[in-house]
C-alpha cells in the first residue's frame, strides 16, 4: 500500500548478538541481510542467492511465544526477512556465537577441525543452521541434523566432512552396531593403514578428544527486555513507513480481516519469498 509523507513510523525495537538496535525509520523493503551487512557491518552473514536457496545467509531468530510461555529458535534466511517482522526479536549472527578474538564456538571449532570448510563462503551459514538446531535439540539425531541442514548448499566439500562434524554432537548413532555379529561402522581399525613396513598408521581426519565442550547452560540468553516487549506488542498495533510501502502488523484477526478490506491489494507477508524477492 503506499505510505504516507506525513505520518510517523513507530520505533522499530530488537536486539542483534545482545544489542539492542532502535530504528526509527525502519523501511517496510529492507531486508535483514543488508541491514546486518550495510548497517551494522555484520559481514559473517553472506550474500548468496538472495532468493532463499542457498542458506549462506542463516541467522538464529528467538522469539518469545506467548501460548506456550517459551522462547522459540529458529534458522533463517536473512536475505528473505524484513527487518520490520523483528520487532521484539532476537537475531543471532555467526558473529554473536563466537570468533577468533575471543573464542569460537565448539560448532565452528568442530566444522573447521573435521575439514567441513574449503572455501568458506557457505559455512557461517551451515554453522548458524546447526547452532540453531542445539538450541532447540541439545543432543540431535541424524534425521534432524540432515533436516537442519537442508537448506544449505554447499559447493566444495561434498557435505561428507559437514556431517561429520555435526555427528559429534549426537548423543546416539544409527549405524551397523545394531545388527548382531558385524563389525561395527564407527571402529577405529577402519581408521587404520598398513606401511611398507607393516606398522599400523592411523587416517583418522579429526581427534574428537581435542573439542571443546559444549554447554548448552552458557550460551546467550533471550534478553528480559524482550519478554516485556512481547506482552506490549500484543496490545497495540505497529505501523512503519517507507517511501513506497507501509507496513502494519495488526493485533487480532478482526482487524487484519478490516485491514485486508481496506486496502484488498496490500499482500500478507508469511514467509515472504515472493514478496521479499
Amino acid at each position: 500500500m503506499s505510505s504516507s509523507t506525513t505520518a510517523r513510523s513507530d520505533e522499530l525495537i530488537f536486539f542483534v548478538n545482545g544489542r539492542k538496535i532502535i530504528e526509527k525509520n525502519a523501511d517496510p523493503e529492507r531486508m535483514l541481510l543488508s541491514y546486518l551487512r550495510k548497517r551494522l557491518h555484520l559481514t559473517g552473514t553472506k550474500y548468496g542467492c538472495g532468493t532463499g536457496g542457498c542458506g549462506a545467509c542463516t541467522v538464529m531468530i528467538s522469539t518469545y511465544e506467548p501460548f506456550s510461555k517459551k522462547i522459540q529458535h529458529c534458522s533463517a534466511n536473512a536475505c528473505l526477512i524484513p527487518i520490520c517482522c523483528l520487532y521484539g526479536a532476537a537475531v543471532t549472527t555467526v558473529e554473536g556465537i563466537g570468533s577468533v578474538k575471543s573464542r569460537i564456538h565448539p560448532v565452528q571449532e568442530r566444522i573447521a577441525k573435521c575439514h567441513g570448510s574449503q572455501c568458506g563462503f557457505c559455512t557461517p551459514g551451515m554453522v548458524m543452521s546447526i547452532y540453531a538446531l542445539l538450541r532447540n535439540h541439545p543432543e540431535p539425531t541424524m534425521e534432524q541434523i540432515s533436516e537442519a541442514l537442508a537448506g544449505n548448499l554447499c559447493r566444495c566439500t561434498g557435505y561428507r566432512p559437514i556431517i561429520d562434524a555435526c555427528k559429534t554432537f549426537c548423543k546416539d548413532l544409527d549405524c551397523c552396531k545394531i545388527r548382531e555379529n558385524e563389525n561395527c561402522c564407527l571402529d577405529l581399525k577402519e581408521n587404520l593403514l598398513l606401511s611398507e613396513k607393516g606398522k599400523e598408521i592411523c587416517t583418522k581426519l579429526f581427534a574428537t578428544d581435542e573439542f571443546q565442550p559444549w554447554d548448552s547452560t552458557q550460551e546467550l540468553i533471550f534478553p528480559p527486555k524482550l519478554l516485556l516487549m512481547a506482552k506490549e506488542q500484543r496490545k497495540r498495533t505497529l505501523v512503519f513507513y517507507g517511501e513506497r510501502t507501509t507496513w502494519i502488523s495488526p493485533v487480532s484477526l478482526k482487524e487484519l480481516l478490516e485491514l485486508k478490506a481496506k486496502y484488498p491489494k496490500a499482500p500478507l507477508v508469511v514467509g515472504n519469498t515472493s514478496v521479499g524477492m
